[in-house]
């Protein structure tokens, strides 16, 4: 890390401390992480160094742990702001948001098109969302958990005021 600027976490950070927390019985290897999100050893561990640095990994144990009130709460209060989220094109992709089955239960189904993130094997056709790190619809495809709670967070980064309040009710017992 570079001593002359502020270093800032990336949404891919966020992201792998969010893996990291919802799979609390898996240690993972720095290369079992990148082969996985399909990004370089390097890549990973500077993601996990500034997570550390954020205070939403420890280390402290030995092995990286989740600290778990902070992300919660970077989660709900911080994300929204550091990586906001817009709705773009109609595209076919992985729902999220109110789209995925988490949140999607809570709601009266209509036929109005959700969020998704664009992704090939998707088979919702709805509004383009772009996930936080371009390898998630793909991960989350094989690891509910982290799937369940990325939608949570694109909930409260682009949903209506109800979809923010259930997603964030949600999220307190995952993260």
């Amino acid at each position: 890390m570079a001593h002359d600027k502020q270093d800032s976490i990336k949404p891919f950070d966020f992201v792998l401390a969010v893996k990291i927390a919802v799979n609390k019985e898996q240690d993972y290897l720095i290369s079992q992480l990148a082969e996985e999100f399909g990004v370089s050893v390097s890549t990973v561990h500077a993601g996990l160094q500034r997570a550390v640095l954020a205070k939403l990994l420890s280390r402290s144990s030995g092995s990286l742990r989740a600290i778990r009130p902070a992300l919660q709460e970077f989660a709900v209060h911080g994300v929204k702001y550091a990586f906001p989220g817009a709705l773009g094109r109609s595209t076919r992709g992985v729902p999220t948001a109110i789209g995925a089955p988490i949140l999607a239960s809570h709601f009266e189904s209509t036929n109005a098109l959700v969020p998704v993130w664009p992704h090939p094997e998707g088979k919702t056709y709805g509004f383009e969302l772009i996930p936080l790190h371009p390898a998630v619809p793909r991960v989350a495809l094989h690891d509910q958990s982290l799937y369940e709670v990325l939608a949570l967070v694109d909930a409260i980064r682009v949903g209506a005021a109800r979809e923010r309040e259930i997603a964030v009710e949600e999220l307190k017992w995952r993260l």
